[in-house]
């Protein structure tokens, strides 16, 4: 375990050093976690692992609350505690020395606050994005990685299991969604992944819709998008059901889109744009004549973030290889009737061959 962490640190030290940068401040928790194994989530507090070039250190800054968990969970040793009534950016130059002129940070995170923090601790400084490696590094996951999300998979696929039992016509769509995060909590996740999608009916065409007090009803789409944290890592799994029984107009719209994403998946192989994966599952749903209503996306990276690179669009011109994982989940979403989005999780391995990871049956299934 040590060895991955430090592999990762030298990969990131590597390219800093190409970069002439003096320190570089990583304060992405997920990617402080990423290299460090140290998972928090600061809130408003100040944490960061800090490289210094020029010393050759590193350096984990962590609120003092989170100090004893920092020094059993972290590669890096050197952890520098900052209580609630101290200024961080005193104690980051305190600990780092004066006179820095060129600093490494990542763009997308840092918030002017933080920055304008920076300035004043170390007056005239540049600075260069790091983030854009870090998200590359991050997006080549390891064997070991790819079993992480496996695990995910398995807790999710189990709560999909368990929870369709639960169902029942007249529930809400939150008390589902109730009975399905206390199951992930049941089987072992650290929670929800991210704010689960139960959706019903008109609803259904909703791809980011949240679940409320609507009824699940005879005849609707019920569309469930899920996924569990678990040891750190995510999965991301959507099936969609139907109340009773199906109308034709349903089963050809399910149909559709499970033909485009089964393209999706049998499209993933290393050393093609990835952009050809989105159309492969595109043109499926385009030729039936539904390609206004899918008009998002056809994948992203899934890993520590649920969402992370790389981004699955039919313009992206990356180069697929061995190491990327990534969700393929087209959808069909009529507005006023309902949609569908059936979801897979692949993994590219060393072979360059994709292998899907998610293993929930995707027959259109009759609940009730």
């Amino acid at each position: 375990m040590n060895e991955q962490y430090q592999d990762r640190l030298t990969r990131l030290t590597n390219y800093l050093e190409t970069l002439d940068v003096e320190i570089a401040i990583i304060n992405d928790p997920k990617n402080v976690f990423y290299y460090t194994g140290f998972n928090s989530n600061p809130h408003e507090r100040f944490m960061a692992l800090v490289i210094d070039l020029k010393k050759q250190s590193q350096y984990l800054f962590v609120p003092s609350l989170d100090l004893d968990i920092a020094e059993g969970d972290s590669y890096v040793k050197r952890i520098v505690p900052i209580s609630d009534e101290v200024n961080p950016y005193k104690v980051l130059k305190d600990t780092i020395g004066e006179g820095i002129q060129t600093i490494g940070l990542e763009t997308k995170v840092i918030s002017l606050f933080q920055q304008e923090q920076l300035l004043n601790s170390f007056q005239s400084f540049r600075y260069l994005n790091i983030g854009d490696f870090i998200a590359s590094q991050r997006m080549r996951k390891t064997q070991a990685e790819c079993n992480k999300v496996q695990r995910a998979i398995h807790v999710i696929e189990k709560v999909m299991e368990e929870g369709i039992k639960k169902v029942q016509e007249g529930m809400t769509e939150q008390e589902l969604t109730a009975e399905l995060e206390y199951l992930m909590r049941k089987f072992g996740a650290a929670g929800p992944s991210f704010s689960s999608i139960v959706l019903s009916g008109p609803k259904a065409a909703l791809p980011h819709g949240h679940p409320d007090s609507k009824t699940i009803n005879r005849g609707d789409f019920l569309l469930i998008d899920m996924g569990v944290l678990v040891d750190g890592y995510c999965s991301d799994i959507t099936r969609t059901f139907i109340i009773g029984e199906e109308t034709p107009k349903q089963r050809e719209i399910y149909d559709i889109v499970l033909k485009a994403t089964q393209a999706g998946v049998e499209a993933a192989k290393a050393g093609i744009p990835i952009g050809q994966i989105d159309i492969a599952a595109r043109n499926v749903i385009k030729e039936a004549g539904f390609g206004q209503y899918f008009n998002n996306r056809v994948g992203h990276g899934l890993g520590i973030d649920v969402h992370e690179e790389p981004s699955i669009h039919e313009n992206n011109h990356l180069l697929v290889e061995s190491g990327f994982l990534f969700t393929i989940e087209p959808g069909i979403y009529i507005p006023g009737y309902g949609g569908v989005r059936i979801e897979e999780n692949v993994y590219i391995d060393e072979l360059g061959h994709g292998k899907q990871l998610t293993s929930f049956p995707t027959e259109l299934m009759r609940i009730g």
